[in-house]
């Protein structure tokens, strides 16, 4: 499995996540947003699903992806759990600077 932080570095493999987060999508309908061929847009769907960020599905002849809803929601998670420090610091921060404000207050 590859990395998906290495995956998500190209904007171009962003871009595909964005467009599939709308629907799935054939090789053929990304491509008509992207001004590369269709082995680059290839290479691309493959470091992509390596690293387990959009899932295939054969029907018929063709070839369906979609975004791994699962393995994209442990991306924002992280996020989450990373800034989530931050914010309780400032919620903390403020709260006790109005305690600080209506203290003055009261004792006037």
């Amino acid at each position: 499995m590859g990395s998906p932080w290495k995956a998500l570095s190209d904007d171009s493999r962003r871009e595909i996540l964005l467009l599939l987060k709308k629907r799935d999508m054939v090789p053929t309908e990304i491509a008509e947003h992207f001004s590369f061929t269709l082995p680059a847009l290839s290479s691309h769907l493959r470091i992509l699903r390596e690293a387990d960020l959009i899932t295939e599905n054969k029907k018929g002849k063709n070839r369906y992806y979609s975004v791994n809803k699962k393995r994209t929601m442990e991306l924002i998670e992280f996020f989450e759990d990373m800034y989530d420090y931050r914010l309780n610091a400032l919620k903390e921060y403020v709260e006790n600077k109005e305690k600080k404000k209506d203290r003055v207050r009261t004792d006037k």
